[in-house]
């Protein structure tokens, strides 16, 4: 068949090279629907091929391939691959889904993972079976069954944006011998395999049950394991049936559970000791698999092809540790009917051909000492010694050998931990280095979470675990497998590639450094070998295992129940009472994970496996996890926690979910770490293979789909969970155990498990009848909303039976989304549930219906009364609603319990509560039914993100300004704007500048497709005002292009500041924009610019943003009209007070001050909490100073410390830096975690802590190790000895950093409570002290101390930037000193300049060395005046503040002129702070030019009134200083400070407020070449004046060198 595509493809395809190349277009805004097909059917044999040409990193996912029998020529193209149906498979990462459902989890070759270049093909066989190729490989049959007339299919999904067809042909004969090869071997072995199924089942007496055993017996011989000795009568593996009579028949699960318990039991025997001495057979007169019963005889010779024993011709009988046969009277081995098997090992592990045991050699590090038959080694003096403990192995190891070792002690003292890796050097004549990272040559070492080539990091990260982290119990293995790769495994997980070609020749080493003390090799870790083993017998036993059948026969007990009960392979920390149906960990206050148990058998479909909490501890973070799994447990090696396991595995964990240890929901639902004792928790698998949990019988929706048949449930005794028992109707509950105090295992109010008697018992539930969108669970007492963020109403709910008189029904908010404005509805209805149609929302109904809506009350539809005394739309999560009728007929609401008087009267007697889960309201519960409600869902106001939005802001609608493109019209008074030709010049402004976090929001009324494109949005600096008149011809004729003042707009899906690109796909793209959409802006309190549409927020878009901001839209391409949907907020602020009770006798001030003492009366109600640091920190920390001072005594890191009291809401906590070490690089970090710190493991450094931290580090915030912020603040590095850093969380969650009492502004949101602030003494910081001398939360009373808020602008020069350019008062802090500013004071000094210049306050003193410039984050350029101009700070001077003259332009002056700078000399200061402004004569003669007019056109033209010739004085001025600071216009002076005695040389220079028009700007004249600022060109950098009072002398700045 040609190797070509069809023409017909996904709708963001393009074809060419003669439809060879497919191509995504928009492939950073698009990631789907970029589906193409073969253009004629495969034939058979045949490899359809195509090269990955181009991908793009901004998607997760990639090329998904596969086949498909539906004609592309009628093909309804879906978005992507996964969404075909009728016949279809496809490759998808390494899974393998037919008509969208998975069906194989893990097959071949992850295809996320391939690289441009690589080659990726479909076939099917002539068998009828689908292979995948990958780069001329066969990865092996993916499925079977395939129709003969299939077509290829290719997704170029996520990353993938472009392919190539290469060929489409047969694969080469070379590849489909090896193929066919690999499959006839596999066939002879099945065919093996079916032989010793019919001899096993070849007796059915006690005979029989031997020969069985014997054929475990011979699975473990020949595989080198040990196998305990079995005889007929009562030598059988524990777990194993005693009662077994020769005519007993079991059911399929009973011998299921029986061979699972005696396989885990012998391998539990194994960890425990057994097997000391190898894989061997064992001794005894049984032998290693001789004669013990009747039927051994009747076999035939030949042995599992599998086999690892000796081989046929050995001496078995000399019973050797290696792995040959067992030792005793076993008589002739070739007897036994493994006789034949043995060769294998030899030609299968290929290098080495030896059999003996994998050990510790003799030859060892100094300080090792060897136990345990050599398999244990530890190193001696743990405590004084960190090294010289390098073990390696007694033999090379084979190819796809394991060695695995287990850590089984580890010292808290030292930092790093153990190394594993392999050595080209052989143990006897190694001389032993002290580690072996030391050793360069032949090595290859994991140490921590990288891999080292003779001692030098090849990798730096190579796999997400450290080995540095690994805690006692954690198991490490290596493998070289035949093709050379060396992979290492943790916890049994592969970690992948570690070295793509290493010697053939290699030992295992092992390096006990730092923590490492003690390990042991583990013989048991062939999990492959388990499986086939396990499947072997149960082969043996039932030809049929795992294929639905009926019962062998009789079963022992007919009605026993198939019940859930815990399988008992779990965890190392755990253990499996009350006869499977009870989890826990005994010590469950030393250990913290290792906790996982898993049910005994698959969860059927629908099967809701529940567990209730039993016992909680209080000592850790975390709680119980709950999820299932693919893997069987009874040969599963349990992680430390299931969410370590990277396949088959689905878990919710805290309110997330995770899906093979990657988070793939966040904010799934109720959080488990809040839940207590006598909590429930259950999951479900539904027949469409969607996962369900629950929390408290309360359903949390879908968490993941495509969930294979036939999973484990799985439950994670995690951190505070210490018990845990499974829920079923089979027998009563057991009681909670007495000694659950131990913890916080108070129950939640209302558990499932709470007292009985303490809730009224009603039988009040919902209806089963109920809106489209509604869903009722938890026995009819919770309502919820399904798709909440897609639909917002047919969510009606209503009563089972009428209301009595004075019956309450009330309901609980528990979910609430932030999506729709508007929210729940309440009220009653006289029609019976059976005869409602029920509507969209329930205030649709006309007759026989009252509701409260808002703060309506409406009958009928329609509305009888106004401002009710309640407004349901300002609820949240949490509160509750009740409605009584009373028996006079009123209706009365409840909120909260709070009566809120008579909604309506008249009603008739029989009336059904009705709720409309409406807009913003997910769910509901009833609070007064007899099944008890879930409180801790209720009042959750930390877990439960609830975002109210409520009813629209009292005030008017928003109107556009007049002043717009020339191609718009407005309508409606502003209201409406049109664009009525062309496609562009429709730039429209809001009328006013919006106020912080006021939504400026308009709909899209018309739409025309003939143009692409469509709205741009964002806001502006430009003030619509400043403009000519309409129409606007000059103005830009799109938004991108406007650019004469700063705009931040969304372009598509790209963020753009001034036309240049900031950020590519922020979120919805408007290009997507239709009629009836609504699309918003909104300058928020933090400066963020955000984006709603339909409501919904977007996000952050931009940062920075000022707060004279107009909204600007642009009428582009095809939306062509908008209106306005939005309302302003209400300019009278006094409008929306409390009235005051005395505001008829108050004054003018007093009323001004009311609202002032009224927040502090509130403010002042905090008590702070008085600070101190915890005693539990990084073990380089010493307290001292009762808790309240820190040191780092040792190194550079390991200095974690965190308070002991967690941090109160608006209290500032704040601490000094006492000490400096400049022999380090980098400094302190800080930030707060949302966690108890009591047993914390202390990491090295604070950017290890992952869970529920925010930190902030140099000028960046991270949050759990990711950045989310950067340039925010001073770099903390560059903090000197004596700055006082403080951390602060406001009421709305959102936490501040204070730089010496300067607010940073808002660093992160969203942080828990309660919080506990942390320091890391990292790097150059050594010391730091708690400040207890500013107690008091922000906000209150304190003192003369004058925050920012309380400064006007006029005391901020080059306070633009107001969150950072001022300097608190001295006494804010007295250990705040700068050297430099100083040192320019002490100059400053010197030239006796009477104090009276200077401004008495000095906290209007401003130094602008690098420190302290860094310190406040000042910005470089600022703009001031009207109209603005841009102008720089002067870095590297010091400014102190004038005291400005009294007059009548002063105050116009701060506001509206210009600033610049002006140098000068030292004689000169005095005479120009006489005069209190530049004078043209009286200033330098470095200032002051004679020159004669020049021609007409010359900027420097005298006035009219002027004689030719005549010399002009005029002042040269610079909105730099970098030019009036140059030494022509500053001359230096030489000066001896006082203080050191060393001199110095000094300039001194004004800062000045000039008049805008009383100056013009020229070039420089000093004719320089090169730029001399790069803000100002140097034809603009230098400014004229010589109007008298055309200047405001501002500040003296002074230099030293």
């Amino acid at each position: 068949m040609a190797a070509e595509l069809h023409p017909r493809s996904g709708k963001l395809i393009g074809l060419s090279n003669s439809n060879r190349t497919a191509r995504r277009n928009q492939p950073v805004q698009e990631f789907n629907h970029g589906l193409v097909l073969s253009k004629e059917p495969l034939r058979d044999r045949d490899v359809f091929t195509v090269r990955i040409d181009k991908k793009v990193n901004s998607w997760s996912g990639s090329i998904e391939i596969g086949v498909t029998a539906l004609d592309p020529a009628s093909l309804d193209f879906p978005s992507s691959a996964t969404g075909l149906k009728g016949g279809s498979w496809i490759v998808s990462g390494c899974s393998v889904l037919r008509d969208g459902r998975s069906v194989l989890e893990e097959y071949g070759r992850d295809l996320d993972q391939l690289a441009e270049g690589d080659r990726v093909g479909i076939q099917r066989s002539s068998r009828g079976e689908l292979h995948l190729w990958v780069n001329g490989q066969d990865c092996g049959a993916a499925a079977s069954g395939l129709p003969p007339k299939l077509w290829a299919v290719v997704d170029l999904y996520g990353k993938c944006t472009q392919v190539t067809v290469v060929s489409c042909e047969p694969p080469p004969p070379s590849a489909e011998r090896e193929r066919e090869t690999i499959e006839q071997e596999e066939e002879e072995e099945e065919e093996e395999e079916e032989e010793e199924e019919v001899v096993v089942r070849g007796g059915r007496d006690d005979g029989g049950i031997a020969a069985l055993m014997n054929v475990a017996a011979m699975n473990g011989m020949v595989n080198g394991d040990e196998v305990p000795e079995l005889s007929c009568s009562n030598s059988r593996p524990d777990k194993f049936p005693n009662n077994l009579e020769p005519d007993a028949v079991l059911t399929e699960h009973q011998l299921f559970d029986v061979f699972n318990n005696a396989i885990v039991s012998f391998y539990r025997s194994e960890d425990e000791g057994g097997g000391e001495d190898g894989g061997g057979g064992g001794g005894g007169d049984a032998g290693g698999g001789g004669e013990t019963g009747t039927d051994s005889s009747s076999r035939t010779d030949r042995g599992s092809s599998s086999g690892g024993g000796a081989p046929a011709n050995s001496d078995s009988s000399t019973g050797t540790t290696g792995g040959g046969g067992g030792g005793g009277d076993c008589g002739n081995f070739n007897n036994s009917p493994a006789s034949n098997g043995g060769a294998a090992l030899g030609s299968g592990t290929g290098g080495v051909m030896t059999n003996d045991a994998l050990l510790f050699h003799e030859k060892c590090g100094t300080l090792i000492k060897l136990s345990n038959n050599n398999k244990t080694a530890e190193r001696r003096r743990p405590l004084d010694e960190f090294n010289n403990g390098v073990v390696m192995t007694n033999r090379p190891l084979r190819h796809n050998e394991m060695f695995e070792i287990r850590i089984d002690k580890l010292v808290d003292k030292w930092s790093g931990s153990i190394e594993i890796g392999v050595t080209t050097h052989n143990p006897n004549n190694l001389d032993y280095p002290a580690t072996m990272t030391n050793l360069r040559s032949g090595t290859i070492m994991m140490s921590g979470c990288g891999i080292l080539t003779n001692g030098k990091g090849t990798r730096r990260e190579y796999c997400e675990f450290s080995l540095d982290e690994l805690q006692e119990g954690d198991h490490i293995g290596l493998m070289r497998k035949a093709s050379g790769a060396l992979h290492f495994y943790i916890n049994g997980i592969d970690q992948g590639v570690a070295a793509a070609q290493t010697p053939s020749v290699v030992y295992g080493v092992v390096d006990l450094y730092g923590m490492a003390v003690k390990v042991t090799i583990v013989h048991n870790h062939n999990h492959s070998d388990r499986l086939r083993r396990n499947n072997a017998i149960m082969r043996a036993l039932s030809p049929d295992v795992g294929r639905p059948r009926q019962a062998l026969a009789v079963s022992p007990d007919p009605e026993a129940p198939d019940r859930l009960l815990f399988h008992p392979n779990c965890g190392q920390k755990a253990a499996i009472i009350c006869d499977g149906r009870t989890a826990l960990r005994p010590h469950a206050t030393d250990d913290f994970n290792h906790g996982v148990v898993l049910s005994i058998r698959p969860l059927r479909s629908n099967e809701v496996f529940q567990v209730r909490i039993d016992k909680m501890v209080d000592k850790w973070a975390g709680s119980i996890e709950i999820g299932v799994t693919t893997h069987n447990p009874a040969y599963l090696q349990l992680p430390s926690t299931m969410t370590n396991l990277r396949s088959g595995t689905w878990m919710m964990t805290g309110n997330g979910v995770m899906h093979n240890g990657t988070t793939i929901l966040d904010e799934y639902g109720h959080n488990l770490d809040r839940l207590k004792a006598g909590d429930t928790v259950g999951v479900v698998r539904k027949e469409d293979g969607s996962l369900h949990f629950f929390v408290n019988g309360v359903a949390q929706g879908p968490a993941a789909w495509n969930v294979p048949p036939n999973v484990y449930a799985v439950v994670d005794l995690y951190g505070q969970a210490a018990q845990a028992t499974i829920m079923d109707d089979m027998v009563d509950l057991p009681p909670l155990p007495e000694d659950s105090s131990d913890g916080p295992t108070a129950m939640s109010p209302g558990s499932p498990c709470s007292v009985a008697g303490t809730s009224t018992t009603t039988d009040l539930r919902f209806h089963q009848l109920h809106g489209t969108n509604a869903v009722i669970t938890n026995g009819g007492r919770t309502a919820l909303r399904q798709n909440c963020r897609s639909e917002f109403n047919d969510a009606i709910v209503i009563s089972n039976r009428c209301l009595r008189d004075g019956e309450l029904f009330e309901i609980v908010i528990q979910k609430m989304v932030d999506r729709w404005s508007g929210s729940i509805e309440a009220g009653v209805t006289a029609i019976r549930p059976e005869e409602l149609e029920f509507p969209n929302t329930m205030t649709d109904i006309d007759y026989d219906t009252w509701m409260l809506s808002g703060t309506a009350i409406m009958q009928d539809g329609n509305t009888m009364r106004n401002n009710y005394g309640c407004d349901l739309d300002s609820l949240t999560t949490g509160s509750r609603i009740g409605m009584m009728r009373t028996a006079n007929g009123d209706l009365h609401y409840y909120i909260n319990g709070v009566d809120q008087g008579v909604a309506c009267s008249g009603l008739p007697a029989e009336v059904y509560a009705v709720i409309d889960l409406y807009g913003q309201c997910v769910q509901v519960s009833i609070t007064s039914s007899s099944g008890p409600l879930d409180n801790s869902l209720c009042t959750s106001n930390i877990t439960e993100k609830s975002f109210p939005i409520h009813s629209p802001v009292a005030g008017v609608a928003h109107r556009l300004h007049s002043k717009h493109g020339k191609n718009v019209v407005l309508l409606g008074e502003g209201c409406q704007a049109i664009r009525v030709g062309g496609y562009s010049h429709g730039i429209v402004f809001s009328a006013k500048e919006l106020k912080a976090d006021e939504l400026f929001e308009v709909r899209i009324d018309e739409v025309d497709d003939q143009w692409c494109g469509s709205l741009h949005m964002g806001l502006t600096t430009l003030a619509p005002p400043e403009l000519p008149s309409c129409p606007l011809s000059g103005l830009s004729p799109s938004l991108p292009q406007l650019r004469t003042k700063v705009t931040w707009l969304l372009c598509g899906s790209e963020v753009r500041r001034n036309g240049v690109l900031q950020r590519q796909n922020y979120g919805y793209s408007l290009d997507r924009l239709t009629v009836g959409n609504r699309v918003g802006v909104k300058r928020c309190n933090d400066d963020t610019m955000h984006i709603f549409v339909d409501g919904e927020d977007m996000g952050p878009a931009a940062t920075a943003v000022p707060k004279n901001v107009y909204a600007v839209l642009d009428l582009y391409g095809r939306i062509t009209a908008v209106s306005i949907v939005s309302s302003s907020l209400m300019e009278d602020s006094e409008s929306i007070k409390a009235p005051s009770l005395t505001s008829d006798s108050c004054s003018e001030g007093e009323e001004d001050s009311s609202p002032v003492r009224e927040v502090e009366s509130e403010t002042c109600s905090l008590v702070p909490t008085v600070m101190m640091f915890l005693e539990n920190h990084g073990k380089n920390i010493q307290l001292s100073n009762q808790n309240l001072t820190a040191a780092r005594v040792s190194s550079y890191n390991q200095g974690l410390l965190v308070t002991a009291q967690p941090l109160a809401r608006q209290q500032l906590f704040q601490f000094q830096i006492d000490r400096l070490n400049p022999s380090w690089t980098s400094s302190l970090s800080l930030g707060v975690i949302g966690h108890s710190p009591d047993r914390l493991n202390f990491p090295s450094t604070a950017c290890c802590l992952k869970r529920s931290t925010w930190l902030l580090q140099r000028d960046s915030v991270f949050h759990n190790s990711l950045k989310i912020c950067e340039n925010y603040g001073p770099n903390l590095d560059t903090c000197p000895e004596g700055t006082v850093l403080g951390l602060l969380v406001d009421t709305n969650n959102c936490l501040h950093l204070y730089v010496n009492s300067m607010d940073q502004g808002v660093a992160a949101q969203d942080i828990p409570s309660p919080c506990y602030p942390f320091i890391d003494l990292y790097g150059q910081c050594e010391q730091v002290t708690i400040v207890t001398n500013n107690v008091p939360a922000v906000g209150a009373e304190s003192g003369e101390t004058r925050f920012q808020g309380d400064m006007e602008k006029a005391d901020m020069v080059d306070g633009i930037k107001e969150s950072v350019c001022w300097t608190p008062p001295p006494e804010a802090n007295p250990n705040k000193t700068c050297e430099y500013q100083a040192l320019c004071s002490r100059f400053k000094d010197l030239l006796t300049l009477p104090d009276g210049y200077f401004n008495e306050d000095a906290k209007y003193n401003l130094c602008y060395c690098e420190s302290c410039h860094k310190l406040r984050g000042d910005e470089a350029y600022y703009k001031r005046g009207e109209p603005p101009r841009d102008y720089a700070l002067p870095f590297g001077w010091c400014r102190f503040a004038l005291r400005i003259k009294s007059h009548c332009e002063v105050s116009n002056a701060l506001k509206k002129w210009h600033i610049a700078y002006h140098g000068t000399s030292v004689g000169a200061l005095r005479r120009t702070l006489d005069h209190g402004q530049l004078l043209p004569g009286t200033s330098s003669i470095f200032l002051v030019s004679p020159i004669k007019a020049e021609g007409p056109n010359d900027y420097t033209e005298p006035e009219e009134n002027s004689a030719p010739g005549r010399e002009v004085p005029r002042v040269r001025l610079s909105p730099t200083m970098r030019y009036s600071g140059m030494e022509t216009f500053a001359p230096k002076v030489q000066f001896q400070d006082p203080r050191s005695h060393r001199c110095h040389q000094a300039q001194v220079g004004f800062q000045v407020c000039v008049r805008p028009g009383s100056y013009k700007v020229g070039p420089q004249t000093l004719s320089h070449s090169e730029p001399l600022d790069p803000r100002f060109s140097n034809s603009e950098i230098e400014w004229i004046t010589k109007e008298q009072g055309g200047t405001l002398l501002y500040g003296l700045l002074i230099r030293v060198e």
